[in-house]
Parts: C-alpha cells; sequence; structure tokens
C-alpha cells in the first residue's frame, strides 16, 4: 500500500513490478500542482512492511538459502536501491563489484565480509560496512550463524552489481 501523505494522487500503475527475479517497489507519482506531470513525485510515499514480498536468492548470485526483500529501486533522478536480505547459516553471496559501490548495515546475527586479496572481517549486529566502487567482494553469513543486512546500492546506466565466480568453500572463513 502506498499512501500519498498529501491525498492528492494514487499509485498509477499497481504498485509492484518483477524487476529480475525479485519483487521491486515501483516508481509511479504522483501530480503537483499546477503540472499535470504525474510521473514527477512531489510528495511522501510509504510502503508498509506488510505490502513487501521477499523472494528466494537466486543461485546466480548466492551459494545457500537466502531471502531478499527489496526495500525500494531507483526512482529517477535516483539511482539508489536497497534490500533487506537474510542469510542462512552458511549462505553467501558469489564474488560481485558494484560500479558505484555499496554499503551494508548489519541488522541482525553474525557474518564475513571479504574483498579480493584481504582477509575476511567479521560482521555483527549493528555493523556497517563501505564498499568502495568498483572493490570485488562477497558477503554473508557465519557458517554457524545466521545474518540479515540491509544493502544500498546505486546504478550506473542502470547497471548495480557485477556477479562474477562462487566464493569456494577454502576462502570461505572456518
Amino acid at each position: 500500500m502506498v499512501i500519498d501523505m498529501r491525498n492528492e494522487c494514487q499509485d498509477t500503475n499497481g504498485g509492484r513490478r518483477l524487476l529480475g527475479l525479485l519483487l521491486a517497489v515501483s516508481a509511479a507519482g504522483c501530480a503537483a500542482a499546477p503540472s499535470t506531470d504525474r510521473s514527477v513525485a512531489t510528495s511522501v510515499r510509504v510502503v508498509h512492511a506488510r505490502d513487501r514480498d521477499a523472494a528466494a536468492g537466486p543461485p546466480e548470485w548466492f551459494t545457500g538459502s537466502t531471502r531478499v526483500e527489496m526495500l525500494f529501486a531507483a526512482s529517477p533522478p535516483s539511482r539508489v536501491g536497497g534490500a533487506n536480505v537474510t542469510f542462512e547459516p552458511g549462505a553467501r553471496t558469489l564474488w560481485h563489484t558494484h560500479p558505484l559501490g555499496q554499503t551494508l548495515i548489519v541488522t541482525a546475527g553474525r557474518g564475513w565480509v571479504q574483498s579480493w586479496g584481504h582477509p575476511a572481517q567479521q560482521l555483527g549486529a549493528g555493523d556497517v560496512v563501505s564498499i568502495p566502487a568498483g572493490v570485488k567482494h562477497w558477503h554473508g553469513a557465519a557458517r554457524d550463524a545466521a545474518m540479515t543486512h540491509i544493502a544500498v546500492q546505486e546504478a550506473r546506466d542502470g547497471r548495480a552489481v557485477d556477479w562474477l565466480e562462487p566464493v569456494s568453500d577454502d576462502q570461505y572463513p572456518r
């Protein structure tokens, strides 16, 4: 459900749309007086937790069991999107990069993050990770504990991530 705090318009394109394998929040706009351009948002939008869906993370992006809940999708002119990702014990991303970087906010559990050529760093609830643009990295749960984080990244030319190879069992911390 989308709430317009000015009560001047309704969501005009159905609320959500499929974005790859994930359900994403749509980018509907509201009219501003005196403009009749309904593609430009001019008021606050609220998407309630009960109206968001989560989907299993695809094996092209993750090893192990994960759930991805899109929190918000980029709505031009913004390029920022965010998702809540839950990793079951032992689950992790593949190695990947982000053209404009990524920020992770760990909200529950324990896990790991590692950039290529550097040792893995342990993560816990409340930790914030800043990953610079183009840095090859992975992140995921500990072997014996689940982890949930909010991932925020910008897209360049419509692309927010480049997926690479899986993290091997030898690379994954014990």
